[in-house]
């Protein structure tokens, strides 16, 4: 198979503001792999994690080791594909828009949409959150009032764990409160921002709140504490920056209740499925986000959407120059299309 891929910046319409930081603009990497005069697409992502953080640089320098372990490979090889990549180190960024890119062959190869491919059905996929980053109370009310025009959103995700402490994160949520209609419900995500101590405190007064659950309250390297808020806590604990692979999964499955399966960290589709086996099996559910990802990485993960519980795959809707086209918003869900492979294309003014 032949490996290319080229660079893109994408800019948000709204900065995000998280426990970590902000992000305004991403250069991402648009990957391609073709074979047999079939080309299928994928998308990396940047992201930050501490010791995991994975730049574009780091993307670009694992795409060009790839390209020569992975001439003499047919996109049919996809068990040998992920055992080479892993051998070589390349991280899963890069990882993942190799095995997007497969899976998005395979499906023009057979004419096929993945989900259909895979005997999933559109019909069971839930609605997407929408994201409110940390900012000041007034400015958080405005951004709630901008994401429902724009999306009529059923759900709101709303980013804590402000490092100015958690009365800043109580202002900033009571205003938000202020402009939530009715039957728009509400989730919590800390990006790990809170001790132990401000999670049990903050678990409490959201659930009073009508808070479905609670994202990664503690930093990762805190999961030894997890068992403690697990049991003292009135909602349901999810994990982000806790839990990349299936490994994870069942590191962490005593002490959460559900886990986020991110692609740029699972390595791709093929382990996110994995993902979400091993949690079933586990009795977790399941829920999938994303990072700052255009329409092709968004599509990606819409094809496996109706194995989760929970979506928070908008990232692309707050992007003002997405190069792509690909699963539409219909009544507040990610649904993908009928077209074949990622059912992704270019925008005319990109083509």
């Amino acid at each position: 198979m032949h490996l290319a891929w080229a660079t893109f910046t994408v800019n948000k319409r709204f900065p995000l503001t998280i426990s970590r930081g902000t992000t305004a603009q991403t250069v991402n990497v648009w990957v391609r792999v073709e074979a047999d005069g079939i080309e299928g697409w994928g998308e990396a992502s940047p992201f930050g994690i501490g010791d995991f953080r994975q730049s574009t640089e780091m993307i670009l320098e694992d795409l060009a080791r790839a390209k020569s372990l992975l001439a003499a490979l047919h996109p049919l090889e996809r068990e040998r594909v992920e055992a080479t990549l892993l051998e070589a180190g390349v991280r899963s960024a890069a990882r993942a828009a190799i095995d997007m890119a497969l899976w998005d062959w395979l499906g023009k190869r057979t004419g096929l949409p993945v989900w259909a491919i895979l005997g999933l059905s559109r019909e069971a996929i839930p609605p997407t959150s929408v994201t409110i980053g940390i900012n000041p109370p007034e400015v958080a009310r405005q951004r709630v009032r901008d994401w429902l025009a724009l999306t009529n959103a059923k759900s709101l995700k709303i980013k804590l764990g402000n490092p100015a402490g958690i009365e800043a994160d109580k202002a900033m949520f009571e205003a938000v409160l202020q402009e939530v209609p009715q039957g728009v419900s509400l989730r919590v995500d800390a990006n790990g921002g809170w001790d132990l101590e401000g999670a049990r405190t903050m678990c409490h007064w959201l659930a009073e709140r009508g808070v479905e659950y609670v994202e990664q309250p503690l930093p990762r390297g805190a999961e030894e504490q997890l068992p403690i808020l697990y049991r003292e806590s009135p909602l349901p604990i999810f994990v982000d920056e806790s839990c990349f692979t299936k490994a994870d999964v069942v590191r962490l499955a005593d002490r959460v209740h559900g886990i986020n399966i991110k692609l740029m960290k699972s390595g791709g589709l093929t382990e996110a499925l994995r993902m979400v086996h091993t949690a079933r099996a586990l009795g977790l559910q399941v829920m999938y986000g994303c990072y700052s990802d255009s329409s092709l990485a968004i599509g990606a993960a819409s094809q496996i959407a109706p194995l989760a519980d929970h979506l928070d795959l908008d990232s692309h809707l707050n992007l003002v120059d997405d190069p792509f086209v690909g699963a539409m918003l219909t009544e507040g869900r990610i649904v993908p299309t009928d077209a074949p492979g990622l059912g992704v294309r270019l925008r005319e003014m990109f083509a």
